[in-house]
């Protein structure tokens, strides 16, 4: 639990700067509830999702395929910016971006899966595999419970550039065993 809290907080450092759209009263969404937010069901191979206040803008990372569908071995997970503020505009992340924030590193582990670690944050394993489908998700324990990633969520309130003032950090997956939705809300200490 310590270490889902510690990644999650450098995720909400990094999350809270312009990389992804400043603050601004135009960008700030009406949306109270995580729920509330944009769902980026439009992009094909969706892994999970990251998203945050004070604006919808959301950080996805995709199955990264050849047009022929193959799974590049290399750097299996393509991340990027849907910028839902400025019309949905999807945009790559930069240099300091993928290498400081919201990058991820994989290594080859064998029978065509991966660990994937945040550049932000390497203690944390999430587990890129296939399922008895042959589609890929990426896992993770979520309340204890072996379950397919989502979203993650992080409610800001105020604080400032490198101090962000975090509520709550949000875990949202589908549970291994049972098909249900589980979630688990962090509270910082």
């Amino acid at each position: 639990m310590k270490s889902i809290l510690s990644i999650l907080m450098a995720l909400s450092l990094t999350l809270v700067s312009y990389a992804g759209g400043s603050a601004d009263k135009k960008d700030r969404t009406n949306a109270t509830d995580p729920d509330d937010f944009p769902v980026p069901n439009e992009v094909p191979g969706l892994l999970f999702y990251i998203q945050r206040d004070p604006n919808t803008n959301t950080i996805c990372y995709q199955l990264n395929v050849d047009k022929q569908g193959k799974l590049s071995e290399k750097n299996p997970v393509n991340t990027f910016w849907i910028r839902y503020p400025e019309g949905g505009v999807k945009k790559d992340l930069n240099y300091l971006q993928r290498k400081f924030a919201y990058g991820i590193n994989s290594k080859a582990i064998g029978n065509a899966s991966y660990e994937l670690r945040s550049v932000a944050y390497s203690k944390l394993p999430l587990y890129l595999r296939r399922d008895n489908r042959n589609e890929y998700h990426v896992y993770t324990s979520i309340d204890k419970r072996e379950c397919i990633l989502k979203r993650v969520f992080i409610r800001i309130d105020g604080g400032t550039f490198w101090s962000p003032n975090v509520l709550y950090i949000e875990l949202k997956g589908t549970e291994i065993a049972t098909g249900k939705t589980i979630i688990q809300r962090i509270k910082p200490s």
